[in-house]
């Protein structure tokens, strides 16, 4: 079966398991009694699973040249042009929407950026939030797939930083090495783990989350748009929601998974040689989550002496030092939940908490394969080490660095491909808020949106400025730019770069 399914394109597949969803929210609608919405997604996943049947039969047995860069051209396909197929069952359910504002809501949630056009989650139907969750969670799927299967092979995605080879070389020594290694078997063999995995937690955060207290359907909403680091929410976000604290610490433990790709592919990607409290990304990110809060905490204790306002309510106290460490943990992964608890640190104190301080948590961003964006924490563990060696040799100039040959990479090489990659984006940052302000946009507002779409991160929207963004007030070209940004922060610019370049092509 595997075999068989690696012998059609890799677009046409993610067609034909797109169509097929459609058929979830047709199912859901129908015992809504939303007859109307049931149609639109009913007939919308036979018109699609037919257009894939053919596309299959057509392309069987085709063979490209070169197959990872087929792959990563699909990858660049599927995050820029499924949405389109995406978008016309939503629609067509709404109706009260352009075509185009259809298209920027599901590039956004299979970016697994989560910014909505729909300020008022009334406005959408149960089924077209369960499609936009559903949607952001497959996103997220694929990412976890395609950085194991497409992505770490090309040293693409966070991963050249470890890298021997340059990035977007590493796909040209599939033919000279074993049978298991050819890209189309590599995408079915980590699919085949990964799936599973991913389902049974997003199952098992589900469970726990109805158990709490949350309505079922918020529960399921909320639970894939953690797995996929979406922030989607049905409710407008975890303020309304029924499982409460205790539903915000057990969201808490699954957005780990976020910080490390070792917390769940330890063994697929062949670093298995330690366990995940040795990455150095992990550490670094919990290093994040504890220090952080701790000085916000501190700021809002200092507010509160100063002004009088309740510094002898421990309870007060607490509960804003929880909602700092979990709206750290939230906008370091770019999931975008903003805690419960978050304003209520700011009414303790007399204090407003600095909507700049996450934009920069957004930018430094998640783990290396993981659902998360921004620039990714291996990137700037890199930037780190290479800044504290360079200390060192101040001090000692003839110092040993030491650590193993692995450790020297990553402060050298790693180091070097890191930098690019951070001027990349800031690059990219300038360029998108550049084409924002021709529109009108405010320097402060198009800072924000350029670093939430760049880093999927689109809840970054409503608390990044001194006042909520709306979506849905940008003119249609300011659309564009932000769903092209989307794209460009999901796949990654050296990913871009790389089916750019000649060489690759040549090969």
């Amino acid at each position: 079966m595997k075999l068989r399914l690696a012998e059609y394109p890799f677009i046409v597949l993610l067609m034909a398991i797109a169509a097929l969803a459609m058929l979830v929210p047709a199912i859901y609608a129908f015992t809504l009694g939303d007859f109307a919405g049931a149609r639109a997604f009913f007939y919308s996943a036979i018109l699609f699973t037919l257009l894939s049947i053919l596309l299959a039969i057509a392309t069987q047995h085709y063979r490209p040249a070169s197959i990872a860069r087929s792959q990563l051209i699909a990858l660049l396909a599927a995050f820029s042009v499924l949405p389109l197929m995406l978008a016309v069952p939503f629609y067509e359910a709404l109706g009260t929407v352009s075509f185009r504002d259809a298209w920027f809501e599901m590039v956004s949630s299979f970016t697994t950026t989560g910014a909505t056009l729909f300020d008022n989650p009334r406005s959408l139907t149960r089924p077209l939030h369960l499609w936009r969750a559903l949607v952001g969670w497959m996103g997220g799927l694929l990412i976890w797939v395609a950085a194991a299967s497409i992505l770490a092979p090309m040293n693409l995605g966070g991963f050249e930083v470890r890298a021997t080879a340059t990035a977007g070389q590493g796909a040209n020594d599939f033919r000279q090495i074993a049978r298991i290694a050819d890209p189309s078997e590599r995408l079915t063999r980590f699919a085949a783990k990964l799936v599973p995995l991913y389902t049974a937690l997003t199952l098992l955060l589900w469970l726990g989350l109805t158990m709490l207290g949350e309505v079922p359907f918020v529960a399921l909403s909320h639970a894939m748009s953690v797995m996929a680091t979406s922030g989607i929410s049905p409710v407008g976000g975890l303020f309304y929601s029924g499982a409460g604290v205790f539903g915000e610490m057990l969201i808490f433990v699954f957005m780990l998974f976020a910080l490390s790709r070792l917390t769940f592919g330890r063994g697929l990607m062949g670093e298995d040689r330690k366990g995940v409290f040795y990455d150095p990304e992990f550490r670094l990110g919990m290093t994040l989550v504890v220090i952080l809060p701790a000085l916000l905490f501190l700021r809002h204790w200092i507010g509160a002496t100063e002004a009088s306002t309740g510094i002898g309510d421990v309870q007060s106290g607490l509960r804003a030092l929880w909602g700092s460490i979990f709206t750290v943990m939230s906008f370091l992964t770019t999931t975008g939940f903003e805690s419960a608890s978050w304003l209520g640190a700011a009414n303790w104190s007399g204090l407003p908490t600095p909507g700049l301080f996450l934009v920069g948590l957004s930018m430094i961003g998640g783990g290396v394969a993981t659902t998360a964006g921004g620039v990714k924490l291996l990137r700037v563990y890199a930037l780190y080490k290479h800044s504290e060696r360079e200390l060192e040799r101040l001090v000692h100039p003839n110092s040993v660095g030491g650590a193993g040959a692995d450790a020297r990479r990553i402060r050298k090489q790693g180091a070097y491909i890191a930098w690019i990659f951070f001027m990349l984006f800031s690059m990219s940052i300038a360029a998108v808020m550049v084409l924002l302000s021709l529109t009108g946009v405010q320097f402060e507002t198009a800072m924000v949106l350029a670093v939430a779409a760049l880093s999927t991160t689109g809840p970054l929207a409503d608390v990044g400025a001194e006042a909520p963004i709306s979506y849905a007030g940008l003119t249609a070209f300011a659309k564009y730019v932000l769903a092209a940004a989307m794209v460009v922060g999901r796949l990654e610019a050296l990913a871009i770069i790389a089916l750019l370049n000649p060489e690759f092509w040549r090969r």
